[in-house]
């Protein structure tokens, strides 16, 4: 009974595929409106991560001022990586967008 389902599941899947293609011409107004969403949600999340990364290293810093040097190399690293999100996301937006 499940492998009959399965089968007709894919059949279904599979016959409407043709359904959604599209035109280039009016992809071109939705891949800059979405771009725009990809960037401010990913701005968003970096700006939460890095404040969060932040508190944690000021309050491990409160907590043990010998280990502060080691906190502030990870936090420097730690920092670039979350940024990394945000730029490639501006990378990929920017072929995207000028691609079009």
């Amino acid at each position: 009974m499940k492998a009959k389902l399965l089968l007709t599941m894919i059949a279904f899947l599979l016959l409407a595929s043709p359904i959604f293609a599209q035109t280039q011409d009016s992809d071109q107004k939705w891949v800059i409106i979405t771009s725009g969403f990809a960037m401010a949600f990913a701005s968003g999340i970096c700006g939460l991560a890095q404040g969060k990364a932040v508190s944690s290293a000021v309050e491990g810093m409160a907590r043990n001022p010998s280990a502060s040097a080691a906190i502030r190399l990870s936090l420097i690293i730690g920092l670039a990586l979350i940024e990394s999100l945000a730029l490639y996301t501006l990378l990929i937006v920017f072929l995207k967008v000028a691609t079009k």
